[in-house]
């Protein structure tokens, strides 16, 4: 019998020296040194296995399928900004402040889309509020209302949302909606919402579904849509960081989910319009052609000026992380966060603590609870090093989660919207954040800041390197882990 098994056995090890020996050359193939070291010590340990992660896992591209539709929907939008430019020249803006024009060139390089004027911002940081507010405008609503949700379910808190959406409806108000499946299946509620809106007259979409089947539309599974939309007649705009659930979904731990949601009006609403319009046509080869004819283009309504960024493994170079190191590159006086992910790739890192080391008050406020445990303790991971730098680190209390996601940049750029601070972000998600260049604005998201300080406790240095043996262990591996992308 040994010696029946043992030419079976050789073959096998043969097969995975092979292995080994050919992803040396395939892994580190425009990745990042870090991630191939992962996924290379994965593979060289278990090789059959690491290899079929890796053909699961490791490609953080879209399919070229849906890259193409990228492209032709990048060609559309800069065919309109021309349009625009021609007709509507007052909107754009040269940004007086150096720093600006910078930042805002960089970001309209890697998202395509110009600084904008003449535009209002209202905040709401209480979770039950933004949801009236979306509400109360989507009952005022006359052609078209324009959906995108990570988390979509329908429920108690949200009732009242698809209520306001059948009142709509017939009252002849075209309604697309956008949504993940593969992420809400899990909470209860979404089933039904699915039923409801198709009995109501909704047209909908799931975003990035499941295709599993080798070939050139296999997509990768965690390769997810986080962006949060809401466009109401293509005249005002709710995004940040809030989905459309209760605040108490994560039931199982007795969380509950603090946010931030903007409401914009002015020009800059046709930059949300257009990003749900390139995610639609993503998913039904619908171009929404008709959006672009309307007349009532969203008008002036205020003086701030804004820009919107999308990001996601459609867009080439890694540009949501090329535009989160700039602006901490840019920071001269302080750098706020609010974010409750922080994974940040060796780049990102070296700037966050080279810009407190240079002088910059840098403080970042996460939560106390752990709503994911990997990525949880491999946030935890990087304290000691921010600690050193001279970052100041707060937690939030629980039983909150702050779940909110901003970054202020001296006291005149706020970056807003659902990119969290971690490699998914800044590789896997599609992702919308909002530019806010001005400082009326700055000053009431610093009001806000300052609230979750006063529920926070901020750690130290030297009581953080007190932990335990075993949660060090903890966080060092669930680092390593992350570095798999």
């Amino acid at each position: 019998m040994i010696f029946d098994i043992t030419p079976q056995l050789s073959l096998f090890l043969l097969f995975e020296w092979f292995l080994r020996i050919i992803m040396l050359f395939i892994v580190p193939i425009r990745r990042k040194p870090s991630s191939a070291n992962a996924w290379l010590l994965l593979i060289i340990v278990t090789p059959t296995l690491g290899a079929l992660l890796f053909y699961m896992f490791g490609d953080p591209k879209l399919p070229r399928t849906r890259r193409n539709r990228r492209r032709a929907v990048d060609e559309m939008t800069r065919k309109e900004l021309d349009e625009l430019k021609r007709t509507r020249k007052g909107i754009f803006t040269n940004l007086e402040n150096e720093n600006h024009r910078t930042l805002a060139r960089l970001a309209t390089v890697l998202g395509g889309l110009p600084p904008m004027n003449g535009n209002s911002v209202e905040l709401f940081n209480e979770y039950d509020e933004a949801i009236e507010e979306m509400v109360k405008e989507i009952k005022k609503a006359k052609k078209y209302i324009h959906i995108e949700f990570f988390i979509a379910t329908k429920d108690s808190a949200t009732n009242k949302f698809f209520n306001a959406l059948e009142e709509a409806v017939k009252r002849g108000v075209k309604v697309r909606f956008l949504y993940d499946r593969v992420v809400s299946y899990r909470y209860p509620g979404h089933k039904s919402m699915r039923k409801f809106l198709k009995n109501i007259g909704v047209e909908t979409a799931e975003m990035l579904p499941l295709n599993l089947k080798p070939g050139k539309n296999f997509t990768r599974p965690d390769l997810r849509n986080h962006r949060k939309i809401v466009v109401i007649d293509g005249q005002l705009a709710f995004s940040g960081s809030q989905n459309l659930i209760d605040k108490t979904y994560h039931r199982r731990d007795e969380l509950y989910y603090e946010e931030l949601v903007i409401k914009f009006r002015g020009p800059i609403v046709w930059q949300f319009n257009n990003i749900f319009r390139a995610d639609w046509y993503a998913e039904t080869k619908q171009p929404l052609l008709e959006l672009v004819e309307e007349e009532d283009m969203p008008q002036p309504s205020g003086d701030v000026v804004a820009q919107v960024l999308p990001s996601g493994p459609a867009h080439d170079h890694d540009n949501n992380l090329k535009f989160y190191t700039s602006i901490v590159h840019s920071a001269k006086r302080r750098v706020g966060i609010v974010v409750p992910y922080f994974i940040p790739d060796e780049s990102f890192l070296d700037a966050i603590t080279a810009a407190a080391q240079r002088g910059v008050e840098v403080t970042m406020i996460n939560s106390e609870a752990i709503d994911k445990v990997l990525v949880g303790h491999a946030q935890r991971s990087y304290y000691e090093e921010l600690l050193e730098s001279g970052v100041k680190v707060y937690l939030y209390n629980k039983p909150v989660f702050l779940h909110t996601k901003q970054v202020l940049i001296d006291d005149d750029v706020a970056i807003l919207g659902s990119s969290n601070l971690d490699i998914r972000s800044f590789q896997l998600d599609l992702e919308i954040t909002s530019i806010i260049y001005d400082k009326s604005v700055v000053k009431k998201l610093e009001k806000i800041e300052s609230e979750y300080k006063r529920n926070s406790f901020q750690i130290t240095l030297q009581k953080w390197q007190k932990r335990s043996l075993r949660l060090r262990m903890l966080d060092g591996l669930s680092r390593l882990t992350a570095a798999l992308q």
